[in-house]
């Protein structure tokens, strides 16, 4: 089913019809396969994976499992099989923007991002989430928050709580802040969310601060906002224009020897942190923008879009202000932040923030991936961000996160092992989503379709 609604791509007409929903997905199996559970750091090897009905029926030796009637067989002799990633801070386009929008959920899937926490969404994700649950349109699953919550669009501490009370009962996920807001905002906000069960997520304001955010539960922190500010000594004097970029002019002032509490401090708050290292590797440090804007990726990004993304970095590397040097301390605080959030147990989440300054679409995820072993990470703790962490964070580890019989079929097929070499993420052979299966050809025909530069 899934060639034929590729086939549709191919033809030009970009949407999917309900037939994609009606079909009951036909038995598969991954016949001699090497599988990564995600439960230990362990490889199953010669395996059969029998998937039924969009879930996993069966796992066990090859020579053991006897295949369903009609079954379609992936042979998988020296491959190996993972759960689907999970790409926890996403930009999804808006519903009216049919092209963009398939564009960006089909470079999800083809890079086996099988679940989207969207970061900033609109009306009409609501809908985009239903179809994408109904399989009327192909990408993966949608978590999505309402319209930002921040210093421009509320105004007020009862215009807060009355923007809660809006976005939970229209049925978002959960609620999506931005700076500006003051503190008395954000209490009212953790107060009426808190009541209603509804978490809140996102940034963190210079009003607030970290220990405030941690103190009332954020569900997570993004991008490590506010940690750089929580590293400068009480009292430090410093220009306005330092916070900027998560605190990339706070690198000189920064006492890394708070980081060990700080880090401690996050673990017992139990907040999540999603780093979105990429994004801020991206911007901060070279290679220049010109050269990034030739990599091949950029032919899924619109000109006008990989432009915007030059001129936003050119802005900082061209800066006279700008020390690279600084910069490159920088980059290096927020990885030991992030080796030390993990030692101390704090729950660390994928994400690259995609589409943003040179950030595509799955391809960012796993370049985060490899952010996160160039942090210290070993490649199983940075695969556990994306595959079983995300399923705990949203409570739903009996759905998917793991290869495991009974949960859902959202797995990766992959040319080489992934805990061995983190690259071989890249290495993707085909992917399996809604117990549908999209081999090698077919993700490079719908890569072949939407390409636009």
């Amino acid at each position: 089913m899934i060639f034929r609604l590729l086939t549709v791509f191919l033809l030009g007409v970009g949407t999917f019809g309900s037939g994609f929903a009606s079909d009951a997905p036909a038995p598969y199996a991954f016949v001699n396969v090497n599988v990564l559970p995600m439960d230990s750091e362990i490889v199953l090897t010669s395996q059969t994976v029998v998937i039924e009905d969009g879930r996993i029926g069966k796992i066990g030796p090859v020579d053991e499992i006897q295949l369903p009637p009609n079954t379609r067989e992936i042979r998988a002799d020296g491959l190996y099989l993972m759960p689907g990633l999970a790409e926890m801070h996403a930009h999804i386009p808006r519903l009216a923007d049919d092209d963009n929008l398939d564009r960006m959920l089909f470079l999800y899937i083809a890079h086996g991002v099988t679940v989207v926490r969207g970061m900033l969404g609109e009306p009409g994700h609501l809908d985009l989430r239903r179809q994408l649950s109904l399989g009327h349109r192909l990408g993966p699953q949608l978590f999505t928050s309402g319209p930002s919550l921040n210093g421009r669009s509320v105004n007020g501490p009862m215009d807060a709580a009355n923007k809660v009370r809006q976005q939970h009962a229209a049925g978002y996920d959960f609620i999506k802040l931005h700076p500006g807001l003051s503190l008395r905002e954000f209490r009212t906000i953790d107060r009426v969310a808190d009541e209603l069960g509804i978490p809140y997520a996102g940034h963190v304001g210079l009003s607030i601060g970290v220990a405030e955010a941690l103190r009332l539960g954020q569900a997570s922190i993004d991008h490590l906002d506010g940690y750089l500010q929580a590293l400068v000594p009480e009292g430090t004097a410093y220009p306005e224009t330092a916070n900027r970029m998560f605190g990339l002019g706070l690198a000189k002032l920064a006492d890394e020897t708070r980081i060990e509490s700080l880090a401690k401090a996050t673990a017992k708050a139990r907040v999540w942190i999603v780093p979105t290292q990429t994004l801020l590797e991206h911007w901060a440090l070279p290679p220049a923008a010109a050269e990034m804007s030739r990599r091949p990726e950029m032919a899924f990004i619109p000109a006008t879009t990989v432009a915007s993304w030059t001129n936003s970095k050119n802005a900082i590397l061209d800066d006279p202000a700008y020390d690279r040097a600084a910069a490159e301390r920088f980059i290096a605080l927020r990885r030991k932040l992030i080796k030390a959030l993990h030692d101390q147990g704090a729950g660390l989440l994928l994400g690259a923030d995609t589409p943003q300054v040179f950030n595509v679409p799955g391809i960012a995820t796993h370049q985060e991936l490899e952010l996160l072993v160039a942090s210290g990470l070993t490649p199983y703790e940075a695969l556990r961000t994306g595959t079983v962490n995300p399923a705990r964070y949203f409570g739903a580890e009996d759905q998917f996160g793991r290869v495991r019989e009974g949960l859902s079929a959202e797995l990766i097929l992959l040319e080489g092992n992934p805990l061995a070499d983190i690259t071989n993420t890249r290495k993707i052979r085909g992917v399996m989503f809604k117990g549908q299966w999209l081999d090698r050809e077919q993700i490079s025909q719908g890569l072949a379709f939407w390409a636009i530069q």
